[in-house]
């Protein structure tokens, strides 16, 4: 094996529960509660719909559940249906460089449908998302132009092998196998963006998994994909270091991972918030001019194309500045709604957005990596100046959703699915999963059918 393979293979089998610290335990807690809220919320999409309908009914080997739904199928169609649930809306958490929550399509597919302990599947969910933090950094892949999906597929894997028990050897072979496969393009998030846009992740979980499961099988993946001639360095990215895994020493990540609190890319949780700050002082009919300053990365995000100023789709708008930072001075805090196809497309809107320019600040792109800041202009149609600014908005890892704010998110987005009862019974089980020793006492509470 090459050292990248090497250093994950052996956090992978080393990193147990015994290893697990107070704050960890917390963080993934809050992470599941998190995701499953999101799931649920999006149990019945399009997306999720289309890979039910392939999913075979009669598996011949490992079987996995598929969330909400009392199905089983194979693990890795439960896997694509899951994390096409918990993506659909663009509400999971998200590390620089992804959503590690993404993976947990088939760490819960997995988990639900075996006999798994609560500290067993968070110890898991730790593993993916120490690795998912680590690759993020050092291969920098969407820096480069390329798509999320390759630390996707091997955090899954990372979590995958660990429920499993696998030895060194076969985790080895399931990351040579998807690391010398799994680098997807970055067009999936340029222009107008398409449900493909929330599914190329589940597309990588389900991947991960399948390969996994061949590992499992004794298949034999390349030992060198990082190192080896016509690896990843050479091809993609160049020579790039992990921090230092907990076990060799390093700090742990996972606390790092931001949460959301409004229903939007990342690069746009503060231009909500400064948006309903100007919404405050100013009416939108009022409104002459909008100056907006940001980041490189941000323009280039979610306001350097043509299609972000007249979006068609849900995938678009809530990749778009101007469409949100409108939409929130017209209609206030955001919520799902905002992005149905007939809020998205409406008419009334686009003369608000229009009136906004996108500028790179310096000051704030030279901010340090991982400081946030955005900032508005406006002027009203007497002249007058109005000025906003907004830093590090909350759910950033530096002012953290607490356990409270994440609870409440949970119940306003699975009490229209389960029930106010259900969804409190669900809340109440999830913040004492670890001491669960079967997790799948949760399919009994959040089933829709």
């Amino acid at each position: 094996m090459d050292k990248i393979t090497q250093e994950l293979g052996n956090f992978i089998v080393s990193f147990s529960e015994k290893e697990m610290s107070p704050i960890l335990w917390d963080a993934t807690e809050n992470y599941l509660v998190d995701t499953l809220g999101c799931a649920a919320a999006a149990h019945n999409c399009r997306t999720a719909q289309m890979g039910l309908a392939l999913a075979p009914s009669n598996p011949r080997e490992m079987t996995g559940s598929i969330l909400f739904h009392r199905q089983t199928t194979s693990l890795e169609a439960a896997a694509f249906v899951n994390a096409c649930m918990i993506r659909a809306l663009d509400f999971n958490d998200r590390y620089p460089g992804g959503h590690p929550s993404d993976c947990l399509g088939a760490i819960l597919a997995l988990a639900f449908s075996q006999k798994v302990s609560g500290q067993k599947l968070l110890n898991a969910m730790a593993v993916t998302y120490e690795i998912f933090a680590r690759l993020s950094d050092g291969a920098m892949l969407s820096r480069r132009g390329w798509d999320q999906g390759f630390v996707v597929g091997l955090s899954t894997i990372g979590g995958l092998c660990r429920l499993l028990n696998m030895p060194i050897e076969q985790v080895g072979s399931a990351i040579g196998m998807f690391a010398s496969t799994g680098v997807p393009l970055r067009v999936t998030r340029a222009g107008e963006l398409s449900e493909w846009k929330n599914v190329a992740t589940p597309y990588a979980v389900k991947n991960a998994t399948y390969l996994t499961l061949l590992a499992r099988q004794g298949m034999e993946g390349p030992g060198r994909p990082f190192e080896g001639r016509n690896g990843l360095f050479e091809n993609i990215t160049g020579a790039f270091e992990l921090a230092p895994f907990p076990t060799a020493g390093g700090i742990i990540m996972t606390p790092r991972v931001q949460m959301k609190f409004w229903p939007v890319e990342t690069n746009a949780q503060p231009v909500v918030w400064a948006g309903l700050e100007l919404r405050s002082q100013v009416h939108n009919q009022d409104i002459d001019s909008i100056e907006a300053f940001t980041n490189k990365f941000t323009v280039y995000e979610i306001a350097s194309e043509p299609q972000k100023w007249d979006p068609q789709s849900r995938e678009t708008a809530d990749h778009s500045l101007p469409y949100i930072l409108a939409r929130t001075i017209v209609d206030g805090p955001l919520t799902e709604e905002a992005f149905t196809l007939q809020a998205v497309r409406d008419p009334d809107l686009r003369p608000l957005m229009d009136k906004i320019r996108v500028s790179v600040d310096p000051r704030i792109d030279a901010l340090p990596t991982g400081q946030v800041e955005f900032r508005l202009v406006a002027a009203n149609k007497r002249g007058e100046r109005i000025e906003v600014s907004v830093g590090n908005p909350l759910g950033h890892p530096d002012r953290p959703m607490q356990r409270s704010e994440i609870a409440e998110k949970f119940q306003r987005l699975s009490e229209p699915v389960f029930g106010e009862k259900r969804s409190k019974k669900a809340l109440a089980q999830l913040l004492k999963i670890r001491d669960e020793i079967d997790v799948s006492i949760l399919m009994e509470t959040m089933h829709v059918n």
